[in-house]
């Protein structure tokens, strides 16, 4: 009878994370609504600032709830540390989105939103390079920790 119970509740957890990824799509369906919204209007070469204004603007038209500029301390040794690394925008208390306006995404970058996902301890980070002809073309997903969101995850640093 505990095996048959065991085996339920790894059931019913793999439905609940399954239903949690499916969230988390449609979260992330909506955040890239917005981001090509604003893409399609504005084009590429302009300021990483007038991106992420017009970014909010469309995410707030589309209500979905989000905090701008957060402040992501460190921890070390038991004691926090400002840093001064800011989260540009975490949707939802779960997706963060790094917003960029660079010739080319580099490794940093996606180490920067690993950082950023794993400081937050948020299982979705989109990564946002507008200097780009088509948005599609400037799109990085990384997940953290959540194999039923994608194939990979953010320990192995492989955008999706």
């Amino acid at each position: 009878m505990a095996d048959l119970n065991s085996r339920i509740s790894e059931t019913q957890r793999h439905r609940g994370r399954r239903g949690f990824a499916e969230e988390l799509n449609g979260l992330s369906e909506a955040i890239l609504g917005a981001a090509i919204s604003v893409h399609r209007e504005l084009g590429p070469g302009l300021l990483e600032s007038v991106y992420e204004t017009c970014l909010a603007h469309e995410l707030a038209e589309r209500r979905l709830s989000f905090h701008r500029q957060i402040s992501m301390p460190v921890r070390y040794g038991g004691i926090r540390i400002d840093g001064g690394y800011r989260i540009d925008f975490l949707v939802a208390e779960c997706v963060v989105i790094e917003v960029k306006a660079v010739q080319t995404v580099l490794p940093i970058h996606r180490a920067q939103l690993l950082t950023y996902l794993r400081l937050s301890e948020s299982p979705l980070g989109l990564l946002l390079n507008f200097n780009v002809p088509v948005l599609k073309e400037g799109i990085t997903r990384l997940v953290n920790g959540f194999p039923d969101l994608c194939e990979t995850s953010a320990s192995s640093a492989s955008p999706r």
